[in-house]
Protein backbone atom coordinates (compact mmCIF):
# COMPACT_ATOMS: atom_id res chain seq x y z
CA UNK A 1 0.00 0.00 0.00
CA UNK A 2 1.12 3.55 -0.66
CA UNK A 3 -0.24 6.65 1.06
CA UNK A 4 0.06 9.85 -0.98
CA UNK A 5 -1.06 13.38 -0.18
CA UNK A 6 -2.90 15.45 -2.78
CA UNK A 7 0.20 17.41 -3.75
CA UNK A 8 2.08 14.22 -4.66
CA UNK A 9 1.63 12.52 -8.06
CA UNK A 10 1.34 8.77 -8.33
CA UNK A 11 4.42 7.19 -9.88
CA UNK A 12 4.06 3.45 -10.14
CA UNK A 13 2.57 0.59 -12.11
CA UNK A 14 -0.97 0.00 -10.94
CA UNK A 15 -1.51 -3.53 -12.10
CA UNK A 16 0.48 -6.70 -12.52
CA UNK A 17 -0.97 -9.94 -13.92
CA UNK A 18 0.06 -12.70 -16.29
CA UNK A 19 -2.29 -11.58 -19.05
CA UNK A 20 0.63 -10.01 -20.94
CA UNK A 21 2.75 -13.04 -21.61
CA UNK A 22 4.03 -12.00 -25.02
CA UNK A 23 6.14 -9.05 -26.12
CA UNK A 24 3.52 -7.90 -28.64
CA UNK A 25 1.24 -6.79 -25.79
CA UNK A 26 3.73 -4.46 -24.10
CA UNK A 27 2.27 -1.29 -25.65
CA UNK A 28 -1.23 -2.26 -24.52
CA UNK A 29 0.06 -2.94 -21.03
CA UNK A 30 1.59 0.51 -20.87
CA UNK A 31 -1.66 2.05 -22.09
CA UNK A 32 -3.64 0.24 -19.39
CA UNK A 33 -1.27 1.55 -16.73
CA UNK A 34 -1.58 5.08 -18.11
CA UNK A 35 -5.38 4.81 -18.14
CA UNK A 36 -5.39 3.86 -14.46
CA UNK A 37 -2.95 6.60 -13.50
CA UNK A 38 -5.13 9.14 -15.29
CA UNK A 39 -8.25 7.87 -13.51
CA UNK A 40 -6.61 8.44 -10.11
CA UNK A 41 -5.17 11.83 -11.09
CA UNK A 42 -8.47 13.14 -12.47
CA UNK A 43 -10.39 11.99 -9.41
CA UNK A 44 -8.03 13.90 -7.12
CA UNK A 45 -8.17 17.05 -9.22
CA UNK A 46 -11.96 17.02 -9.51
CA UNK A 47 -12.39 16.54 -5.78
CA UNK A 48 -10.01 19.38 -5.00
CA UNK A 49 -11.52 21.86 -7.50
CA UNK A 50 -15.09 21.33 -6.34
CA UNK A 51 -14.16 22.54 -2.86
CA UNK A 52 -12.00 25.56 -3.71
CA UNK A 53 -14.61 28.32 -4.03
CA UNK A 54 -16.57 27.61 -0.86
CA UNK A 55 -13.40 27.10 1.14
CA UNK A 56 -12.10 30.51 0.03
CA UNK A 57 -15.24 32.33 1.22
CA UNK A 58 -15.34 30.43 4.50
CA UNK A 59 -11.68 31.04 5.31
CA UNK A 60 -12.09 34.76 4.63
CA UNK A 61 -15.06 34.83 6.99
CA UNK A 62 -13.01 33.07 9.67
CA UNK A 63 -10.19 35.57 9.25
CA UNK A 64 -12.55 38.47 9.87
CA UNK A 65 -13.87 36.67 12.96
CA UNK A 66 -10.33 36.19 14.23
CA UNK A 67 -9.64 39.88 13.64
CA UNK A 68 -12.77 40.78 15.58
CA UNK A 69 -11.57 38.73 18.56
CA UNK A 70 -8.16 40.40 18.30
CA UNK A 71 -9.88 43.80 18.28
CA UNK A 72 -11.84 42.94 21.42
CA UNK A 73 -8.66 41.88 23.21
CA UNK A 74 -7.23 45.29 22.33
CA UNK A 75 -10.34 47.30 23.28
CA UNK A 76 -11.04 48.22 19.63
CA UNK A 77 -14.80 47.91 19.79
CA UNK A 78 -15.65 49.69 16.54
CA UNK A 79 -13.16 47.64 14.55
CA UNK A 80 -14.51 44.47 16.15
CA UNK A 81 -18.05 45.37 15.00
CA UNK A 82 -16.81 46.10 11.48
CA UNK A 83 -14.97 42.81 11.20
CA UNK A 84 -17.98 40.84 12.44
CA UNK A 85 -20.08 42.59 9.77
CA UNK A 86 -17.50 41.63 7.13
CA UNK A 87 -17.49 38.04 8.37
CA UNK A 88 -21.28 37.88 8.06
CA UNK A 89 -21.10 39.53 4.65
CA UNK A 90 -18.94 36.70 3.35
CA UNK A 91 -21.65 34.26 4.37
CA UNK A 92 -24.57 36.10 2.80
CA UNK A 93 -24.19 34.71 -0.73
CA UNK A 94 -23.95 31.14 0.53
CA UNK A 95 -26.78 31.51 3.02
CA UNK A 96 -29.09 33.07 0.43
CA UNK A 97 -28.54 30.24 -2.06
CA UNK A 98 -31.51 28.01 -2.81
CA UNK A 99 -29.78 24.89 -1.47
CA UNK A 100 -27.54 26.49 1.15
CA UNK A 101 -25.34 23.86 2.80
CA UNK A 102 -25.70 23.17 6.50
CA UNK A 103 -21.94 22.75 6.71
CA UNK A 104 -19.56 25.25 5.12
CA UNK A 105 -16.16 23.74 4.16
CA UNK A 106 -13.11 25.57 5.47
CA UNK A 107 -10.49 22.95 4.75
CA UNK A 108 -10.10 19.56 3.12
CA UNK A 109 -7.49 16.84 3.27
CA UNK A 110 -7.28 14.47 0.33
CA UNK A 111 -5.15 11.35 0.58
CA UNK A 112 -4.67 8.39 -1.71
CA UNK A 113 -4.07 4.92 -0.33
CA UNK A 114 -3.49 2.53 -3.19
CA UNK A 115 -3.31 -1.24 -2.94
CA UNK A 116 -0.86 -2.82 -5.36
CA UNK A 117 -1.92 -6.40 -5.79
CA UNK A 118 -4.55 -8.87 -6.89
CA UNK A 119 -7.61 -10.59 -5.47
CA UNK A 120 -5.41 -13.56 -4.55
CA UNK A 121 -2.86 -11.45 -2.66
CA UNK A 122 -5.68 -9.79 -0.69
CA UNK A 123 -7.13 -13.17 0.25
CA UNK A 124 -3.70 -14.33 1.44
CA UNK A 125 -3.30 -11.19 3.57
CA UNK A 126 -6.75 -11.75 5.10
CA UNK A 127 -5.76 -15.30 6.05
CA UNK A 128 -2.56 -13.93 7.60
CA UNK A 129 -4.61 -11.41 9.59
CA UNK A 130 -6.85 -14.20 10.91
CA UNK A 131 -3.81 -16.25 11.90
CA UNK A 132 -2.23 -13.29 13.70
CA UNK A 133 -5.46 -12.62 15.61
CA UNK A 134 -5.72 -16.28 16.50
CA UNK A 135 -2.25 -16.00 18.08
CA UNK A 136 -3.18 -12.75 19.91
CA UNK A 137 -0.85 -10.66 17.73
CA UNK A 138 -3.46 -7.92 17.44
CA UNK A 139 -1.15 -5.03 16.63
CA UNK A 140 0.59 -6.91 13.84
CA UNK A 141 -2.83 -7.85 12.47
CA UNK A 142 -3.95 -4.23 12.61
CA UNK A 143 -0.90 -3.04 10.65
CA UNK A 144 -1.45 -5.67 7.97
CA UNK A 145 -5.19 -4.98 7.80
CA UNK A 146 -4.54 -1.27 7.30
CA UNK A 147 -2.68 -2.06 4.07
CA UNK A 148 -5.87 -3.52 2.59
CA UNK A 149 -7.21 -0.22 1.29
CA UNK A 150 -7.32 1.25 -2.19
CA UNK A 151 -9.14 4.53 -2.00
CA UNK A 152 -9.21 8.30 -2.06
CA UNK A 153 -10.19 9.68 1.34
CA UNK A 154 -11.66 13.17 1.29
CA UNK A 155 -11.87 14.65 4.78
CA UNK A 156 -13.73 17.95 4.89
CA UNK A 157 -13.59 20.28 7.90
CA UNK A 158 -16.66 22.50 7.99
CA UNK A 159 -18.26 25.34 9.89
CA UNK A 160 -21.80 24.52 10.99
CA UNK A 161 -23.96 27.18 9.30
CA UNK A 162 -26.76 26.50 11.74
CA UNK A 163 -24.75 28.02 14.59
CA UNK A 164 -21.86 30.08 13.16
CA UNK A 165 -23.78 33.10 11.76
CA UNK A 166 -25.96 33.24 14.88
CA UNK A 167 -22.83 33.24 17.03
CA UNK A 168 -21.47 36.25 15.11
CA UNK A 169 -24.76 38.11 15.53
CA UNK A 170 -24.82 37.31 19.25
CA UNK A 171 -21.24 38.56 19.65
CA UNK A 172 -22.20 41.79 17.89
CA UNK A 173 -25.14 42.20 20.31
CA UNK A 174 -22.89 41.69 23.33
CA UNK A 175 -20.46 44.31 21.99
CA UNK A 176 -23.37 46.73 21.54
CA UNK A 177 -24.44 46.02 25.14
CA UNK A 178 -20.84 46.48 26.32
CA UNK A 179 -20.64 42.87 27.55
CA UNK A 180 -17.19 42.32 26.13
CA UNK A 181 -16.29 39.16 28.05
CA UNK A 182 -19.41 37.43 26.72
CA UNK A 183 -18.63 38.61 23.18
CA UNK A 184 -15.10 37.18 23.42
CA UNK A 185 -16.40 33.86 24.73
CA UNK A 186 -18.91 33.54 21.90
CA UNK A 187 -16.27 34.28 19.24
CA UNK A 188 -13.83 31.82 20.81
CA UNK A 189 -16.47 29.08 20.70
CA UNK A 190 -17.40 29.98 17.11
CA UNK A 191 -13.76 29.69 16.05
CA UNK A 192 -13.32 26.28 17.67
CA UNK A 193 -16.55 24.53 16.62
CA UNK A 194 -16.06 22.43 13.49
CA UNK A 195 -17.56 19.35 11.89
CA UNK A 196 -15.37 16.76 10.22
CA UNK A 197 -16.63 14.23 7.64
CA UNK A 198 -14.75 11.78 5.45
CA UNK A 199 -15.88 10.39 2.11
CA UNK A 200 -14.24 7.22 0.81
CA UNK A 201 -13.88 6.74 -2.96
CA UNK A 202 -12.70 3.23 -3.94
CA UNK A 203 -9.94 3.41 -6.55
CA UNK A 204 -10.61 0.02 -8.17
CA UNK A 205 -14.08 1.17 -9.25
CA UNK A 206 -12.65 4.35 -10.79
CA UNK A 207 -10.08 2.30 -12.66
CA UNK A 208 -12.67 -0.22 -13.86
CA UNK A 209 -14.84 2.61 -15.20
CA UNK A 210 -12.03 4.09 -17.29
CA UNK A 211 -10.82 0.69 -18.48
CA UNK A 212 -14.32 -0.19 -19.73
CA UNK A 213 -14.55 3.19 -21.48
CA UNK A 214 -11.26 2.46 -23.26
CA UNK A 215 -12.45 -1.03 -24.20
CA UNK A 216 -15.55 0.54 -25.73
CA UNK A 217 -13.46 2.80 -27.95
CA UNK A 218 -11.14 0.01 -29.01
CA UNK A 219 -14.02 -2.32 -29.82
CA UNK A 220 -15.63 0.37 -31.98
CA UNK A 221 -12.34 0.60 -33.91
CA UNK A 222 -12.32 -3.20 -34.37
CA UNK A 223 -9.23 -3.53 -32.15
CA UNK A 224 -10.63 -6.69 -30.59
CA UNK A 225 -7.54 -8.07 -28.87
CA UNK A 226 -6.75 -4.79 -27.14
CA UNK A 227 -10.38 -4.34 -26.08
CA UNK A 228 -10.35 -7.80 -24.51
CA UNK A 229 -7.21 -6.92 -22.53
CA UNK A 230 -8.87 -3.80 -21.11
CA UNK A 231 -11.96 -5.81 -20.15
CA UNK A 232 -9.74 -8.38 -18.42
CA UNK A 233 -8.15 -5.62 -16.35
CA UNK A 234 -11.55 -4.08 -15.57
CA UNK A 235 -12.75 -7.46 -14.32
CA UNK A 236 -9.63 -7.77 -12.16
CA UNK A 237 -10.27 -4.34 -10.64
CA UNK A 238 -13.85 -5.35 -9.78
CA UNK A 239 -12.43 -8.43 -8.04
CA UNK A 240 -10.03 -6.25 -6.06
CA UNK A 241 -12.82 -3.87 -5.02
CA UNK A 242 -15.06 -6.72 -3.91
CA UNK A 243 -12.33 -8.54 -1.99
CA UNK A 244 -11.34 -5.32 -0.23
CA UNK A 245 -14.94 -5.06 0.94
CA UNK A 246 -16.21 -2.00 -0.92
CA UNK A 247 -19.96 -2.62 -0.98
CA UNK A 248 -22.90 -0.75 -2.48
CA UNK A 249 -26.64 -0.53 -1.84
CA UNK A 250 -27.19 -0.49 -5.60
CA UNK A 251 -29.59 -3.03 -7.11
CA UNK A 252 -26.68 -4.12 -9.30
CA UNK A 253 -23.90 -6.36 -8.02
CA UNK A 254 -20.34 -7.39 -8.75
CA UNK A 255 -21.74 -10.65 -10.08
CA UNK A 256 -24.01 -8.92 -12.61
CA UNK A 257 -21.15 -6.73 -13.84
CA UNK A 258 -18.85 -9.73 -14.26
CA UNK A 259 -21.59 -11.50 -16.21
CA UNK A 260 -21.88 -8.51 -18.55
CA UNK A 261 -18.11 -8.44 -19.07
CA UNK A 262 -18.15 -12.15 -19.97
CA UNK A 263 -20.99 -11.52 -22.40
CA UNK A 264 -19.04 -8.64 -23.91
CA UNK A 265 -15.96 -10.78 -24.37
CA UNK A 266 -18.00 -13.35 -26.31
CA UNK A 267 -19.57 -10.66 -28.50
CA UNK A 268 -16.21 -9.06 -29.28
CA UNK A 269 -14.71 -12.42 -30.21
CA UNK A 270 -17.73 -13.17 -32.38
CA UNK A 271 -19.86 -10.74 -34.40
CA UNK A 272 -18.72 -7.73 -32.37
CA UNK A 273 -22.24 -6.37 -31.85
CA UNK A 274 -21.34 -5.19 -28.39
CA UNK A 275 -22.44 -1.53 -28.28
CA UNK A 276 -25.65 -2.15 -26.30
CA UNK A 277 -23.91 -4.43 -23.81
CA UNK A 278 -21.18 -1.84 -23.30
CA UNK A 279 -23.80 0.81 -22.53
CA UNK A 280 -25.59 -1.50 -20.08
CA UNK A 281 -22.32 -2.28 -18.32
CA UNK A 282 -21.29 1.38 -18.05
CA UNK A 283 -24.74 2.35 -16.74
CA UNK A 284 -24.73 -0.39 -14.11
CA UNK A 285 -21.19 0.41 -13.01
CA UNK A 286 -22.03 4.12 -12.82
CA UNK A 287 -25.02 3.43 -10.55
CA UNK A 288 -23.03 0.97 -8.44
CA UNK A 289 -20.14 3.39 -8.04
CA UNK A 290 -22.37 6.35 -7.12
CA UNK A 291 -24.11 4.29 -4.43
CA UNK A 292 -20.74 3.33 -2.95
CA UNK A 293 -19.68 6.99 -2.86
CA UNK A 294 -22.97 8.14 -1.32
CA UNK A 295 -22.57 5.67 1.49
Amino acid sequence: MKKILLSTLLASCLLSTNVFASAQNLDTKKSVQETNELAVKNAKQNTHTSQDKLIGEAITSLKFTQKALYNLNNNEMQKAKENIEKALGKLEVILSAKDAPKLLPVDNIISVQEYIGTKESIEKSLKDVQELLKNNKTQSARILLNTLQSEIDVTVVSLPLVTYPDALKLAAKYIHDNEIKKAKKVLEIALSTFDKTTQIIPLPLLKATDLIAMATELSAKSKKEEALVYLKYASDELDVAQTLGYVSNSSHSYKSMHELIEKLEKEIQGKNKAEKIFEDLKAKLKDFKEKVFSE
